[in-house]
């Protein structure tokens, strides 16, 4: 089914119309192509981005002008380059892609941009691009979350994995797929627990460390999954899905009520 917030269903007019109204929104989910391990598609950070980014938009739609575009499909991915399958850019080239779009989107007479990130290697990037964005155009309101960042405060009452099964590939991403695309998710799911060498390094998906350090994927898993994917379930990434939905309906209320 087509979602009613899609930019690129939109004619040029319905995309002004909406552009221009007050206390506009767009939102634009950043993903990425990149290993998953054996059993989840190259494109998982792209997909749940965007079905995330989605999700919210279309709990809102009905009260404020809002779209969102199409993803930006590639990220800053080359620690997972090693082990194939992934497609990378520098990251002075996705700062540029991101802020060439959220200009076009500004420059149509969008109040406020979103950006919706759905790839760890991007969360810092994202910010940046905030600042970039902001800094230029101050008279728009400008904003960046990645997205599973917002589980931390519920995912406890949904996860049966310890800490270290919600990483790459495991228990968190595997449900949200499972529920949305089953048909992409392989059964055969190989993956281990994520051990940082670091204290107080990243210890899960929701769970991200103070300490940033650079290793190749491979060093953590020889699949290229981390986490425990066995435990996902469609059942969990529904709960999951409608949850992430509660957070962004109020994150995408408070950018259009700052906006107007």
């Amino acid at each position: 089914m087509l979602s009613p917030a899609a930019w690129a269903t939109k004619t040029r007019l319905e995309i002004s119309e909406v552009a221009t109204a007050d206390g506009s929104v767009a939102v634009i989910p950043v993903g990425s192509i990149e290993q998953h391990g054996h059993h989840l598609p190259v494109a998982t950070d792209t997909f749940l981005a965007d079905a995330v980014s989605h999700h919210g938009a279309e709990r809102v739609i009905d009260d404020f002008p809002i779209l969102v575009t199409p993803p930006v499909w590639t990220g800053y991915s080359p620690h997972h380059m090693s082990l194939g399958g992934t497609l990378t850019v520098e990251l002075t080239d996705l700062l540029d892609v991101l802020t060439h779009l959220a200009e076009s989107a500004i420059e149509h007479g969008f109040d406020a941009i979103c950006f919706v990130n759905g790839h760890g290697g991007n969360a810092s990037l994202v910010d940046n691009t905030v600042s970039v964005i902001g800094k230029e155009h101050s008279e728009v309101e400008v904003t960046g979350v990645t997205y599973f960042s917002l589980a931390a405060s519920f995912i406890d009452n949904i996860r049966e994995s310890e800490l270290g099964g919600m990483a790459h590939g495991g228990e968190f991403e595997t449900s949200l797929m499972l529920h949305l695309y089953p048909e992409l998710v392989k059964e055969d799911a190989p993956a281990e627990y994520l051990e940082d060498p670091y204290d107080h390094g990243g210890k899960d998906l929701v769970e991200g460390g103070p300490l940033s350090s650079y290793r190749p994927f491979e060093d953590f898993s020889d699949s290229g999954a981390i986490g425990d994917p066995s435990l996902a379930s469609a059942e969990k990434g529904e709960e999951i899905m409608s949850r992430l939905g509660d957070e962004l309906e109020t994150i995408f209320q408070q950018i259009h009520d700052e906006a107007k």
